[in-house]
């Protein structure tokens, strides 16, 4: 829901400054890397220890979780097809898929690890911590989802088919969600590692996708500092509402 309010930007704008683009990917970059720590990393290891008995398993599991998250969307990245904002096409050149669903891939790919981390910190039974992760990945949606649209009509696609793109692309979420909430309620056992393995993915976005993509264009120094604010926000709403 939340990535189409951002698609809606579309009917309100044609283009985004590149300033104000890298800004706002590198504020959602920030809350998702926040909430890689406090609301996934930091819960699996108490979970773990919980379920184990030992901190030392604990940590382990995790660290393999959260390897095997960040490996597993790196083979996606490396051999599905997709096409990123500005530095272009990635994967197998496959020059029948149309440009449009080059994009609907990459941010599937960006919106099914966040919508699996909110499925697994609620199914984890800790209420506070899911509505933390939901809001947090809620927010950074909407610039994820107004970047989009913006991206869909500037190849030459109108307001309303931009708009219908850039929303239908957020429905990756609660398939994602549905995943880690099955995946955590069907063995307690494995809610350390679906957690770690939700951080791992998400982690692999920010370092190998948006960090680059905002740094390319000379306003390195906005991005890092939006990407701050960004991580503070969530911070914030992990300690207020976590």
């Amino acid at each position: 829901m939340m990535t189409a309010v951002g698609a809606v930007g579309v009917f309100f704008f044609r283009s985004l400054s590149e300033r104000l683009e890298d800004g706002l990917l590198s504020f959602a970059a920030g809350i998702m890397l926040a909430a890689c720590f406090f609301s996934l990393l930091l819960p699996a290891i108490n979970f773990g220890e919980i379920e184990f008995g030992s901190k030392i398993i604990a940590v382990w599991l995790v660290i393999a979780g959260f390897l095997s998250g960040g490996f597993c969307l790196y083979l996606m990245h490396r051999y599905l097809p997709h096409e990123h904002f500005h530095a272009g096409h990635e994967g197998p050149d496959v020059t029948a898929i149309r440009r449009i669903w080059l994009f609907v891939f990459a941010i599937t790919l960006h919106n099914f690890p966040e919508g699996m981390a909110v499925g697994s910190g609620f199914a984890g039974g800790d209420l506070h911590n899911g509505m933390t992760l939901a809001t947090g990945i809620g927010i950074q949606n909407i610039p994820e989802g107004l970047a989009v649209a913006i991206a869909l009509i500037a190849v030459g696609y109108s307001r309303m088919q931009s708009f219908l793109v850039g929303a239908l692309t957020g429905l990756a979420e609660p398939v994602g969600g549905l995943f880690g909430a099955v995946a955590v309620s069907l063995a307690g056992p494995v809610m350390p590692f679906a957690l770690a393995f939700s951080a791992g993915a998400m982690l692999l976005i920010i370092s190998d996708e948006i960090i680059p993509e905002t740094h390319r264009r000379g306003f390195e120094s906005l991005a890092t500092f939006s990407l701050m604010i960004g991580f503070a926000c969530m911070m914030f709403l992990d300690a207020t509402l976590g």
